[in-house]
């Protein structure tokens, strides 16, 4: 079973979290697709809900706030990064040419988050774990498989995560393909923008692995999603497919290469 139980090294993304208008809308969304189990949390963490699998973490989701009577901000999924310090991240963020949304903040006791862009706009977390260090289950059906950011420079967006702990490299049997790695290990990708709609801005894509690609689309369709990339077999990977949910938030769906498909 892919249970997570060491530390998640610096620079590794290691939590994912949703931000929406309509909470449990979302809630009960992801539970009918991927089998989640969550509900509205404490009022004193703003309701923040943490959705398990077998009783393990695997994402966070969240009310939108509009701020000073302004609308809500679009709902999206956010990838949070691996921090042993996250004052020093932050200052290293800054002097990089990123942007601080929200300042570092204590979480009780279990642990420190912010969240920042990159100099192209794509949201980020950061995130440094006490007494939770992250997600618990990866890389099977309905949690955490891959974190690709989108963007329009893929030079710039290498050496601003290199000051964050990750590594910038093509993937020698994959021409055209480039990914970030922490400590020799693959952790996420890059691409750019140029086959993307118009309007959407850079941003990290969050994966989710499924059993079956095809069958996991129909049903979030079904539900009120929408088929932004139809899926589609990448060779050595898997098949996968690009979706935006009813509230708007883009996530991708994979069934790994050796999985049903």
């Amino acid at each position: 079973m892919p249970e997570v139980t060491d530390p998640y090294p610096p620079g590794t993304p290691c939590w994912i979290d949703l931000m929406v208008p309509d909470q449990q809308a979302a809630l009960d969304f992801y539970r009918d697709l991927f089998g989640w189990q969550g509900e509205v949390g404490p009022e004193e963490y703003g309701g923040y809900s943490m959705c398990t699998q077998r009783g393990m973490p695997v994402a966070g989701i969240m009310q939108s706030t509009a701020p000073d009577g302004q609308p809500p901000p679009p709902a999206g999924w956010t990838t949070y990064f691996a921090s042993a310090d996250i004052g020093s991240t932050e200052s290293r963020v800054v002097d990089e040419g990123g942007a601080l949304l929200v300042p570092p903040m204590q979480v009780g006791e279990m642990g420190w988050m912010m969240v920042g862009a990159d100099p192209q706009g794509a949201v980020f977390g950061l995130w440094q774990g006490k007494e939770f260090p992250g997600a618990g289950i990866v890389n099977e059906h309905g949690a955490l498989i891959w974190n690709q950011l989108i963007t329009t420079e893929i030079p710039a967006a290498a050496e601003f995560y290199h000051a964050l702990g990750m590594e910038c490299e093509p993937i020698p049997d994959m021409p055209g393909f480039t990914a970030f790695k922490v400590q020799g290990h693959t952790v996420g990708g890059v691409q750019d923008m140029h086959n993307m709609d118009p309007g959407i801005p850079p941003h990290w894509l969050v994966h989710f692995a499924v059993d079956d690609t095809d069958s996991t689309v129909d049903a979030a369709v079904h539900a009120g999603s929408t088929l932004r990339v139809p899926a589609f077999d990448l060779e050595k990977v898997g098949r996968l497919a690009v979706l935006q949910d009813p509230q708007g938030a883009l996530f991708a769906v994979i069934a790994p290469t050796g999985q049903t498909a």
